[in-house]
């Protein structure tokens, strides 16, 4: 495996709105927009950051390494899991992404996700 690319930042918040529209005030494109959770971009489109309010559950703060292809991320999750490492199940999201979850040997979670070419595709 050669993660090439950390591609977002996950943090959680206490308003989602309230944040989501500081950080476009800083600039940032709201990609996707859901009543718990936002996904924004920054620049050219491969710095991305997840704002998870408080009932937000599916996950929790994290940084994420992103592929441009689905192979990647499965072959990953199976070397992962052969190694040893405990990981969660590959699973597709509505934006058009897959990914898995992973704790790091200090406790940080991170999630390996792949991100079709064009782009997460957005729901704003």
């Amino acid at each position: 495996m050669n993660v090439q690319r950390l591609g977002h930042v996950a943090i959680r918040v206490q308003d989602v709105d309230r944040a989501k529209s500081f950080y476009i005030g800083l600039g940032m494109r709201l990609v996707w927009d859901d009543t718990d959770w936002c996904y924004l971009e920054a620049g050219s489109g491969n710095d991305g950051l997840a704002l998870l309010g408080p009932s937000y559950k599916e996950a929790g703060p994290h940084f994420a390494f992103h592929f441009t292809k689905r192979i990647e991320v499965e072959e990953a999750h199976r070397d992962l899991k052969n190694s040893g490492v405990q990981v969660g199940n590959l699973h597709d999201h509505r934006d058009g992404t897959a990914s898995f979850y992973l704790k790091d040997s200090e406790g940080n979670w991170l999630e390996m996700l792949y991100q079709p070419q064009g782009g997460i595709r957005g729901n704003q």
